[in-house]
C-alpha cells in the first residue's frame, strides 16, 4: 500500500452503524465516516425527528440512513439488529455510542437511575454486538478487520464521581467489555477498541455549558484548556475505523485534553 493520507485514513465503501447518531458525539462520528467515503452510515436512536433531520443534513443523497430504535430495551436492540440484517449482508463498523447519565447523592440514590444507566450503557452494547457479530464476521478480513468501537468515558478511568456514580462505573464496564471483545473477536477478524472522551458539548453536558462560572472552572482544570470539538471525536473514530487502525485492538483511547491526569 502506498502511504498517502487518503489510503491510510478512509472508510471507502464501508457500511457503518452508529447508535445515538442523531446528535452529539454520534453525529460527529457519522459525519466523519461519510466525509471519509463510507458507502452507508446508519444512525439509530429513540428520537426519530432528530435522526431524520441529521440524516438529511449529513447526506441529502441518502448515504446516511435513520432507523428509529428504543435501545434502552433488549427487545429494541434486537429489532434494530433485525432491521440491519434485513438491509445488509455485511457490517464493517459498529459504534456503540448511545448512553445515559444520572446524578444523585450517595445516600438514597434512586434505583431507577442505576437501571437506566446500566441498561443503556452496558447491556445495550453487549446485546447489540452479539446480535450483529455475524455481519461483522462476514465483513472482516485478515488484513482489514471489521471494527467494533465502543464509546466509553474518562469517567470510567478516574475516581472523581461528580455524583454520577452509575455513569462512571458503567463506562468502566464498557472499557472492560471492549478488552474482552478484543480477545474473543480477533479470530473472527474483528477489532475492538474504545474511545474515552472527556468533556464535549452534548445534551448530557448542557447543564455545565449553561453555567458560565462552572464551565470556565472546568476548562481551567483541563491541561489543554478547552473542551473537545467535533473533529477531535470524529478523527479518533476514523483513525480506528480506517486502515490506520487495522492493527489496533483492545485499546482505550482517552480524548480528554489531559483531564484524566489531574
Amino acid at each position: 500500500m502506498s502511504l498517502t493520507v487518503p489510503n491510510v485514513f478512509n472508510v471507502n465503501g464501508k457500511v457503518a452503524l452508529v447508535t445515538g447518531g442523531g446528535r452529539g458525539l454520534g453525529k460527529s462520528i457519522a459525519e466523519g465516516f461519510l466525509a471519509a467515503g463510507a458507502a452507508k452510515v446508519y444512525i439509530a436512536s429513540r428520537d426519530a425527528e432528530a435522526l431524520e433531520a441529521t440524516a438529511k443534513e449529513l447526506s441529502p443523497e441518502g448515504k446516511c440512513i435513520a432507523i428509529p430504535a428504543n435501545l434502552a430495551t433488549v427487545e429494541g436492540v434486537k429489532a434494530l439488529a433485525d432491521e440491519i440484517k434485513a438491509r445488509e449482508g455485511k457490517l464493517h463498523i459498529l459504534v456503540n455510542n448511545s448512553g445515559a447519565a444520572w446524578g444523585g447523592p450517595l445516600t438514597g440514590f434512586p434505583e431507577k437511575g442505576w437501571d437506566k444507566v446500566f441498561d443503556l450503557n452496558v447491556k445495550t452494547p453487549f446485546y447489540l454486538t452479539g446480535e450483529l457479530v455475524d455481519l461483522m464476521d462476514a465483513a472482516g478480513t485478515h488484513e482489514d478487520p471489521a471494527r467494533l468501537i465502543n464509546i466509553g468515558s474518562i469517567a470510567g478511568e478516574v475516581c472523581s464521581t461528580l455524583g454520577a456514580y452509575p455513569y462512571g462505573l458503567s463506562k468502566g464496564a464498557v472499557h472492560q467489555f471492549t478488552q474482552m471483545m478484543a480477545l474473543e473477536l480477533a479470530p473472527k477478524n474483528i477489532t475492538s477498541n474504545a474511545i474515552a472522551p472527556g468533556r464535549f458539548p452534548s445534551k448530557m453536558t448542557e447543564y455545565v455549558m449553561n453555567d458560565k462560572e462552572r464551565y470556565d472552572a472546568e476548562v481551567e482544570g483541563i491541561p489543554l484548556k478547552r473542551w473537545g470539538q467535533d473533529e477531535d471525536i470524529a478523527g479518533t473514530a476514523l483513525f480506528l475505523a480506517g486502515p490506520s487502525g487495522a492493527y489496533i485492538t483492545g485499546a482505550i483511547i482517552p480524548v480528554d485534553g489531559g483531564a484524566r491526569l489531574r
